[in-house]
């Protein structure tokens, strides 16, 4: 019952951190502050009240509309908030088990705040095919940070040598595709995602993220293909699937281990 309660806490937790991920989504966009400008509907501009702004219970009471001018609210606000609450829980039971002493609460935290970086960099990239830099190159940062922590408080010094250098390799890997296809199959920004990626998830289990990755692209692609909703010559952003991959390792490393080695 009590872990019940702690997660039913995290949860709601998570919903509050993907109503304010949703506004970074947006303001990035708009270039609008992220912490002074209030929250304001993206069609009349009209300020929302603290009733308007509730993760989850505002959309369903509203039936997905603006009470002030009634045109529809994206589906993402939602998604967005119910993506981040479950992500949330996954991640806090996943690091639960190991205890909380110290260290593993500063891991908890660590992973909580990629978690916020990549849901961000998956939404943004999907519906402007770009990478922001204000939300990377942070990622980057922590993620180094952490690595070198990391190696340094457990003397695993090889955990940062060997990360770092797969990290690098990887981002190589994606700057010949950009170069070959002259940033037709693939931008910069995959380059610098794939270094983060590289940095947080470490080898080998990177490599089973990019599999899944390029697994993922390809059946969707197809069936956009099939559907008519896509050509061979239309764009389709990568990050998505990168993201999308590294999670499933994240959470489904010991299962895809064991599927591989059957």
């Amino acid at each position: 019952m009590v872990n019940i309660f702690l997660y039913l806490i995290i949860f709601l937790f998570g919903l509050a951190v993907g109503s304010f991920l949703n506004s970074i989504i947006h303001r990035l966009h708009t270039g609008e502050g992220f912490l002074i400008s209030r929250s304001h509907c993206p069609h009349c501009k009209h300020i929302l009240k603290w009733k308007d702004l509730i993760p989850l219970i505002s959309f369903l009471l509203l039936k997905g509309k603006c009470r002030y001018c009634k045109k529809p609210v994206s589906l993402q606000y939602p998604l967005v908030e119910l993506g981040t609450g479950i992500l949330f829980v996954l991640i806090f039971v996943q690091n639960i088990t190991l205890g909380l002493d110290s260290f593993i609460t500063l891991q908890l935290f660590y992973y909580l705040l990629i978690a916020c970086f990549l849901i961000v960099i998956f939404i943004y990239d999907l519906k402007h095919f770009l990478i922001p830099d204000k939300i990377i190159y942070p990622a980057i940062i922590v993620s180094f940070l952490y690595n070198i922590f990391y190696s340094y408080s457990t003397l695993h010094t090889s955990y940062f040598i060997l990360n770092t250098l797969g990290a690098a390799f990887l981002s190589a890997f994606f700057l010949s595709i950009v170069l070959i296809s002259r940033e037709k199959w693939m931008g910069l920004g995959d380059v610098k995602l794939s270094f983060f990626l590289g940095l947080f998830l470490g080898f080998p289990k990177i490599l089973i993220a990019l599999f899944l990755a390029f697994f993922l692209g390809a059946l969707v692609g197809l069936i956009l293909i099939l559907a008519g909703k896509k050509t061979l010559k239309s764009k389709v952003p990568f990050a998505p699937f990168l993201i999308t991959g590294t999670f499933l390792t994240l959470f489904l490393e010991e299962v895809i281990f064991d599927i591989i080695i059957l």
